[in-house]
């Protein structure tokens, strides 16, 4: 095993870390602010990829691509949350209809092709594999995804501190005493799926340029990295206090954690075919260690 193969692997593993960190933040939106599963990641993060490869590739500008990215993603969301609140599904199942739908229109989307490529260099990309080393500082894909996740968290932060912002909040906080505060939850909870996954297909959009390529497969198992990097955000930094800024923060950092643990997996020799087990186990892990420390300090206590 040689330790410089795993140096020269790592910018690569934080630039696809802070992708998924953005991603992750979505996911926090929905399953830590508003309590709901929503499995609806799962098709958004194939669909914003190939919305904005899609217009990329009929000329329009990246700005743009990923613009309508993040609207189509927003009305994946709400389709998601007509079904949960107007129609009485589960969100679980809800979600689960809504990615299930996702994966036919992705593929109208890509011409009805399983991949789609992208030339770096035949179009201006704003993040790129090729982007991390030997560029110019200003097209750093690390430092550009690191600003957008700054940008990204200082208007969240903005938008959250406001009325509708807390209102949704207030919903995943407790539902029947907003109700009762005059809260229309099923509007807060729709809003919060589009804008959940709204910032999803906005990372899809950045992935599908950081690979060169939108792949119909792209969203598979998205969900769990998101998780991923919510959960290890909260078992590392849930111990600080911290405002909500800071949440989202450890959140995209979480993500940074959770590829470099796969880089290192990979590194020590790991079949690249295990890597959806090993997420699942990493998943696994961080879920069980607030538990088993709870179990543990009550066994001392009460010995």
């Amino acid at each position: 095993m040689n330790i410089m193969n795993l140096l020269t692997a790592l910018p690569g593993a934080v630039a696809q870390g802070l992708i998924w960190g953005i991603m992750a933040i979505g996911v926090y939106i929905t399953y830590k602010l508003l309590d709901l599963a929503d499995l609806t990641v799962d098709g958004t993060m194939c669909t914003g990829g190939a919305v904005c490869i899609m217009l990329m590739l009929k000329g329009y500008p990246v700005w743009v691509a990923l613009a309508v990215a993040f609207l189509v993603g927003m009305l994946a969301g709400f389709v998601t949350g007509f079904l949960h609140t107007f129609m009485g599904i589960p969100a679980i199942l809800a979600g689960i209809l809504s990615q299930l739908g996702l994966y036919s229109i992705n593929l109208r989307i890509m011409d009805n092709k399983a991949n789609q490529a992208i030339n770096v260099d035949k179009y201006h990309l704003l993040v790129s594999l090729r982007y991390i080393k030997n560029v110019p500082v200003y097209r750093n894909t690390i430092l550009i995804v690191a600003v957008i996740i700054v940008v990204l968290i200082a208007v969240l932060y903005w938008f959250f501190g406001t009325e509708i912002g807390s209102a949704i909040r207030a919903t995943g906080s407790n539902p029947n005493m907003s109700r009762a505060q005059g809260i229309n939850t099923d509007v807060t909870k729709i809003l919060g799926l589009m804008i959940s996954n709204g910032i999803v297909a906005f990372a899809s959009g950045l992935y599908a340029q950081y690979q060169g390529f939108a792949d119909i497969n792209a969203g598979r198992g998205a969900i769990v990295i998101g998780l991923a990097a919510v959960i290890i955000s909260q078992v590392l930094f849930g111990k600080i206090q911290s405002n909500f800024a800071f949440k989202l923060a450890f959140v995209a950092f979480g993500g940074v954690i959770y590829y470099l643990v796969l880089q290192v997996v990979l590194w020590l020799g790991l079949n690249a075919n295990d890597l959806k087990l090993v997420s699942a186990a990493i998943v696994a892990v961080f879920l069980a260690i607030p538990h088993l420390n709870a179990k543990r300090k009550g066994g001392a206590g009460n010995a």
